[in-house]
């Protein structure tokens, strides 16, 4: 089981500024590659720096849901149910 980030870390505070950091870049370069203005060579490379993007914010959110479970059961994370979004 992977142990959540250290709450006294720095890094670990800094999480979700990077996560919304990365998510913002990802939403520009998905508008800019919307916008159909890049070359081959450019939309290439702006979708391998959103793939980038993309896993570093689903790392974050898994991190995050560790984090959540953890707190609602440190002795048994496990058994934490999902969150209910209500569909």
């Amino acid at each position: 089981m992977p142990t959540p980030p250290d709450t006294s870390d720095p890094n670990a505070q800094n999480a979700v500024a990077q996560f919304e950091q990365s998510l913002d870049e990802l939403e520009s370069l998905v508008q800019r590659m919307e916008k159909g203005d890049l070359s081959l060579d450019e939309s290439l490379a702006a979708y391998e720096r959103g793939v980038g993007l993309y896993r570093r914010c689903q790392t974050a959110l898994e991190q995050a849901e560790l984090r959540v479970r953890l707190l609602a059961d440190p002795l048994d994370p496990d058994s934490a149910e999902p969150f209910d979004d209500g569909d």
